[in-house]
């Protein structure tokens, strides 16, 4: 049984996209666990606001099937594919960490953990005393790390705000 974080963002119809998403790794995947929504500016582009949020759950799967779901999540919720980068996005769902697995072709666990609040902070909210595999630092001390070295902006909601079923 794999344990796995995804994190799901979207600046494109933000609280309709999200749910969708959220609904549909509810299906796919057990044990789920939400983080609280954040809301980021976009990164290296002018465009909307982004709602993310992060998501702890079991499959018995293989990581690179989970990637293939997470892919055709995206699909069936109209993910643009191909187009400039720099636009608005129904929907991004990145599978960050999969248990400690550590896989530069599947590029776990991801990258975006040391760059981007958006992705840490619900890393580090739900995941806060488990350790990043290859830095050796929990996730609860990256997040602290981070918050004292970098400039950003991110607003924290209740999930409730999305009003899920």
């Amino acid at each position: 049984m794999g344990y796995i974080h995804i994190n799901i963002g979207s600046n494109d119809n933000r609280v309709l996209n999200i749910k969708l998403a959220l609904k549909a790794i509810k299906i796919a995947f057990s044990n789920i666990v939400i983080s609280s929504l954040y809301e980021s500016p976009a990164a290296n582009f002018k465009g909307n606001d982004f709602y993310n949020v992060g998501i702890n759950a079991t499959i018995n799967k293989q990581a690179h099937q989970v990637r293939s779901i997470l892919k055709n999540i995206e699909d069936y919720l109209n993910r643009q594919r191909g187009l400039k980068k720099n636009r608005t996005i129904a929907v991004d769902l990145d599978l960050v960490f999969f248990d400690e697995l550590v896989d530069d072709t599947l590029k776990l666990p991801r990258a975006d953990i040391l760059k981007y609040a958006h992705v840490l902070a619900p890393l580090s909210e739900l995941n806060a005393n488990k350790i990043h595999p290859v830095e050796g630092r929990t996730y609860q001390k990256l997040w602290q790390e981070f918050q004292s070295t970098r400039s950003f902006v991110l607003n924290k909601y209740n999930i409730d705000k999305l009003y899920i079923d």
